[in-house]
């Protein structure tokens, strides 16, 4: 079976947990790699970060880069190729299995995405066949909103949307579109917002870690 390419960190100890941590647009697995030295999760996880598939993106003249999905439009509804994005929440799902062969059980695995990233992360979460540990969903949106078809056993999932207040890229209303959306659907979901842009920003990571700890040790 093929998989994505991906950039991978293994802890200390034989890993017992597992994150996989999906990149925006234009970025590839290297983005987020940086940031696993400041977290202290309190087991020990394996990271996994893949790499997008280099595809012509609308939006930027349909110049190739890495990308999830193709976006059409600009606009406030953020008109996408949901067949791409679909597609790459199966990959995703085969990252999930993968771990899972490896000794790693689905309700240790959390998945995480920022921006393009994160909409896959939520349709890969939400629409799992085995309970997973936990969803982190930074400054993106809930793309497939209107016709996900989530897995009911992943209904308790402790999912934690951030979002920056002054993102010129994906306005927050977004991100508060998408907790809405979750509160609506019965799911247990924390929202915070930090002073930047389309970013991540200190105190956000402080706040992961925090979350991550309290997550990963129930």
């Amino acid at each position: 079976m093929s998989y994505l390419p991906c950039v991978e960190i293994e802890p200390k100890q034989p890993a017992t947990h597992a994150i996989i941590w999906l990149h925006g647009l234009g970025a590839d697995g290297n983005d987020f790699a940086p940031l696993v030295p400041h977290l202290t999760p309190p087991v020990a996880v394996r990271f996994v970060f893949p790499h997008a598939p280099q595809i012509p993106v609308t939006i930027n003249g349909g110049v190739r880069m890495p990308a999830w999905y193709d976006i059409l439009s600009m606009s406030i509804e953020r008109e996408v190729d949901e067949q791409q994005l679909r597609a790459s929440a199966a990959e995703v799902h085969k990252l999930i299995e993968r771990e899972i062969a490896r000794g790693i059980p689905a309700e240790n695995i959390v998945l995480a995405g920022f921006s393009q990233g994160g909409a896959v992360a939520y349709e890969a979460a939400l629409t799992y066949t085995k309970k997973l540990r936990g969803l982190l969903a930074l400054s993106t949106y809930l793309a497939t909103h209107a016709s996900i078809q989530p897995n009911q056993i992943n209904q308790q999932l402790p999912i934690l949307v951030q979002h920056g207040t002054q993102d010129p890229v994906v306005a927050e209303v977004l991100g508060k579109q998408a907790y809405q959306w979750l509160q609506q659907h019965g799911y247990k979901a924390d929202y915070q917002s930090f002073p930047m842009q389309h970013q991540v920003c200190a105190e956000q990571v402080q706040a992961i870690n925090l979350w991550l700890q309290k997550v990963l040790a129930n």
